[in-house]
C-alpha cells in the first residue's frame, strides 16, 4: 500500500537546497546543525539535500511539454487535466495555488521517496525521529530505496521491527513550488484531483507535530473539492469512485485499528515475554483470516493483498493511524459557514493556533454534536 504524505526529508532537503541564496544565515545555521548532530545525520540530510535539489532541477515546465508535438499523447492529456484541476483549486477553491504544479518531472522509479517505520519486537510505540523546522515524525524518508532498506537493516540488527513504505507524492509546505510527478500523474482524472487539492490544503495550513488534524483538514478539503469538480464537470462517476475508495481504504484502517487494540492489550499484560511472542503470532494470524473473510469482489479489499501479504509487524501495524478521524468535524465547521471556504479557512486556522488538546477538543465537540 503506498503512502501519498508529507515527509521530513523532503522539507528539510528543500528546505537548505532551496534558500541558499537568499537565506545565507539560516542556510548555514542548518549546515552547522547537521555537523554538530553526528555523522549518520549528516548523511541523511545530505541525502535529503541532494534528493530535493534532484527534482527541483530536472523540473520541466509543463507549457514546454503541451506545445512540444513529440511530447507523448497520453502524457500531454494528462497533464492538462492538472492545469484545469490547477485553475480550479485557485479560482472555485481559493487554494493557495501560487507556481506549484507548473512543472513535471519524470523521476523514473516508482516511489519519489521511501518512508521507514521502526517499533519494538513487543510494543506498538513507534521510534521517532526528530527534525529541524518541522518537529518529531515516526518515520525517517529517503530519496533512494537502497538508502532507506540499508538503514531499515541497521535498525532491525539493533531489534526493531521495521516496515519500509513507497511514497509517490508530498508537499513542500510552500518552501518550493511543488512540481508534477511521473509517480502520481498517471492517476485517474478523480484521484489526480484529489491529491492535488490535498498537497495545496497543506499550504493553507499546518499545525506542528498534530497528523491528525492536518491530515483530516487535508482530506475534508480534497472531498468538497471532488464535490464542486465534478459538479462543473458534471462527471458524476469521480466522486461515486472516489467515495468507494475512501470507503474501502477505512474499512483496511478500521480492520487493522482493531487488532491493534489485541496486540496493545497483550503488550501492556503481565505475560511473559514468551507467552507474548507466542500470542502476538496468533493475533497477527487472525487478523490475516479476518481479512480474507472480509475481503469480497463488492468491497474491493483484495487491493490490499499485497500489504498484507508481505509479512506483518509492529512496524508495519503502527504506520497505520486513524488520520481521518476529524474529517466529519471539518465537514461540520464548513456547513456551519454556508460552505464559504474562505471563512472555512480562517476558522481551521485559528484552531490550528489553539494547543493541539484544545483543538482536538473542539473538533471532538463537533463530532459529539
Amino acid at each position: 500500500m503506498s503512502h501519498r504524505t508529507f515527509i521530513q526529508g523532503g522539507l528539510i532537503g528543500g528546505f537548505i537546497s532551496g534558500r541558499f541564496s537568499r537565506y545565507p544565515i539560516v542556510a548555514c545555521s542548518v549546515l552547522l546543525l547537521t555537523l554538530l548532530v553526528g555523522c549518520e545525520s549528516a548523511h541523511y540530510y545530505s541525502q535529503a539535500i541532494q534528493g530535493q535539489y534532484d527534482i527541483l532541477d530536472n523540473r520541466q515546465p509543463i507549457s514546454e511539454i503541451m506545445a512540444d508535438p513529440e511530447s507523448p499523447v497520453i502524457l500531454r492529456k494528462k497533464l492538462g487535466h492538472i492545469l484545469a484541476v490547477r485553475h480550479f483549486a485557485e479560482n472555485e477553491l481559493q487554494l493557495p495555488v501560487g507556481n506549484h504544479y507548473q512543472t513535471y518531472v519524470d523521476i523514473e522509479r516508482p516511489y519519489v521517496v521511501w518512508n521507514v517505520f521502526a517499533a519494538p519486537e513487543l510494543s506498538l510505540t513507534p521510534k521517532t525521529w526528530c527534525y529541524p523546522v518541522v518537529g518529531c515524525a515516526a518515520y525517517r524518508g529517503y530519496f533512494s530505496e537502497e538508502n532507506a532498506r540499508r538503514y531499515a537493516a541497521g535498525l532491525s540488527r539493533q531489534g526493531y521491527e521495521v516496515y519500509v513504505a513507497g511514497v509517490t507524492a508530498y508537499s513542500t509546505l510552500g518552501w518550493f513550488n511543488d512540481p508534477v510527478l511521473s509517480t502520481f500523474v498517471q492517476y485517474s482524472e478523480g484521484q489526480s484531483a484529489a491529491l492535488i487539492f490535498h498537497e495545496l490544503a497543506h499550504q493553507v495550513l499546518y499545525a506542528k507535530g498534530d497528523t491528525a488534524f492536518n491530515e483530516s483538514f487535508a482530506t475534508a478539503v480534497e472531498q468538497e473539492g471532488l464535490k464542486r469538480w465534478q459538479e462543473k464537470n458534471r462527471s458524476s462517476h469521480l466522486f461515486r469512485d472516489y467515495q468507494s475508495n475512501y470507503r474501502r481504504r477505512q474499512q483496511f484502517i478500521q480492520l487493522i485499528l482493531q487488532y491493534r487494540r489485541k496486540l496493545e492489550t497483550l503488550y501492556q499484560s503481565d505475560a511473559s515475554t514468551m507467552a507474548k511472542k507466542d500470542q502476538k503470532t496468533l493475533i497477527f494470524s487472525a487478523l490475516g483470516q479476518e481479512f480474507n473473510r472480509l475481503k469480497t469482489a463488492e468491497n474491493g479489499l483484495s487491493a490490499y493483498d499485497g500489504w498484507m501479504n508481505d509479512s506483518l509487524n509492529n512496524a508495519k501495524i503502527s504506520s497505520i493511524a486513524a488520520y481521518h478521524d476529524f474529517v466529519p468535524a471539518f465537514q461540520k465547521i464548513l456547513a456551519a459557514k454556508d460552505g464559504d471556504l474562505n471563512k472555512f479557512y480562517s476558522a481551521c486556522r485559528n484552531l490550528a493556533e489553539e494547543s493541539r488538546e484544545e483543538r482536538h477538543r473542539i473538533l471532538n465537540g463537533y463530532l459529539e454534536n
